[in-house]
């Protein structure tokens, strides 16, 4: 008989323990639910060292690195990606942010042949450039023929590039046509071209559309930057 308010008072306590555990977890399935930052922040402060408290940790972690991915993608900048790897490495977006900044690099046109000099740059070191020669002109300047100077790169020399694939043409090819299945009327009339490309990093080949005028080639990124995040302008080539 004397056993019984102990038993009893160990009931009461496994009873308090199993509330304490309910509350617990309706808590956490409630800051799941919210699954933003408040919520999880509220639940450690409430429960430290609670069950779940290395799982708040780790939300908590990952919303603050996909906070920082959305801020470098709405930029889209090498810089953008660089900045963001240096805050997350190991981070589950750290591999997408170097391929992207892959692709940046990939879309950079060749060392272009230097302009032929003009007369000063092409005088030799120390001394002063030959004067214009005196007497009769050789003739009047040659007028530019309107066609031609309708035809300046701002006008249809620019493009985009929409990817680029260590897998080869075909992976190219196929990423073209999704892109065209879901945005159809962005890419209306355009022609894909696959160029290879030999890098330090090995092969790779390079998804672009030219003969752009500036303005399209922006929109074109601009709506297919969801589908196509390393969408990326590509400016004229300078000859």
């Amino acid at each position: 008989m004397q056993r019984k308010p102990w038993i009893a008072a160990g009931l009461c306590l496994l009873a308090l323990c199993l509330a304490g555990c309910h509350r617990e977890r309706s808590d956490w399935e409630k800051a799941r639910a919210a699954n933003d930052a408040k919520s999880y922040q509220q639940y450690l402060v409430k429960y430290p060292n609670g069950s779940f408290a290395t799982q708040a940790q780790a939300r908590l972690a990952q919303l603050d690195e996909d906070q920082d991915w959305q801020a470098a993608s709405a930029v889209n900048t090498p810089d953008s990606y660089q900045a963001f790897l240096k805050q997350h490495p190991q981070g589950r977006w750290a591999e997408e942010a170097r391929i992207r900044i892959e692709n940046f690099a990939l879309a950079q046109p060749p060392n272009a042949p230097p302009a032929t000099a003009s007369a000063s740059s092409a005088a030799p070191a120390g001394h002063p450039p030959a004067a214009p020669p005196q007497g009769k002109p050789q003739g009047k300047p040659r007028a530019v023929p309107r066609a031609a100077a309708r035809r300046s790169p701002a006008r249809g020399g620019y493009g985009v590039q929409l990817g680029a694939f260590r897998a080869g043409k075909a992976a190219a090819l196929r990423h073209w046509r999704v892109l065209l299945e879901h945005d159809r009327a962005t890419l209306r009339g355009l022609h894909p071209r696959v160029s290879p490309l030999r890098t330090s990093s090995g092969r790779w080949v390079r998804l672009q559309v030219r003969g752009l005028t500036a303005a399209r080639a922006a929109a074109i990124c601009r709506r297919l930057r969801v589908r196509s995040p390393p969408c990326i302008v590509l400016k004229p080539a300078r000859h």
